[in-house]
């Protein structure tokens, strides 16, 4: 079971160290969750490659022009 607990009171956080040394919970340094790590990996490669006008209508062409191809068949 996971549970996500504020400490209020620096107090706390020397008994949970304590607790932790008795093998009774273990204590992990989330500061930035798995989810995110994705998410900010997904935007940086996304900034890096943003696609121009010419090359989306470059795309736009290539599909179209394969589409009418097909189609003439």
């Amino acid at each position: 079971m996971t549970l996500q607990i504020d400490i209020l009171n620096p107090k706390a956080t020397k008994l949970l160290k304590d607790l932790a040394d008795l093998n009774l919970i273990s204590i992990r340094d989330e500061r930035e969750s798995d989810f995110m790590k994705v998410v900010a990996k997904l935007r940086k490669k996304a900034s890096l490659e943003n696609p121009t006008l010419e090359m989306i209508t470059k795309e736009v062409e290539q599909v179209r022009t394969k589409r009418y191809a097909e189609k003439k068949r």
